[in-house]
């Protein structure tokens, strides 16, 4: 797996982060929960965009292996992360 040029975007509502990556020769679009940014990645409540990037950078190597672990096992559905995705289990 291997992500994009192009970098991660706030949604225009500010609920996630979008981001794309490859996978298996197919490019995939996948949302990652700004829920799951604050309780697992330590972005503080009210954060701007920059900070949100920021800990969604910080958090980079576990999101993905996350995200392609979720994509292996469920490669129809659209990816999106959420708290349920990082929490122990």
């Amino acid at each position: 797996m291997e992500v994009l040029d192009r970098a991660p975007t706030v949604s225009p509502d500010g609920r996630a982060v979008v981001f794309t990556l490859s996978i298996r020769g197919r490019e995939v679009k996948g949302v990652m929960a700004r829920d799951a940014l604050e309780k697992c990645f330590w972005l503080p409540r009210g954060a701007d965009d920059t900070r949100t990037l920021k800990a969604f950078a910080n958090g980079r190597i576990r999101i993905m292996a996350v995200a392609q672990r979720k994509l292996l096992a469920r490669a129809d559905e659209r990816l999106s992360l959420t708290v349920n995705d990082f929490v122990a289990r």
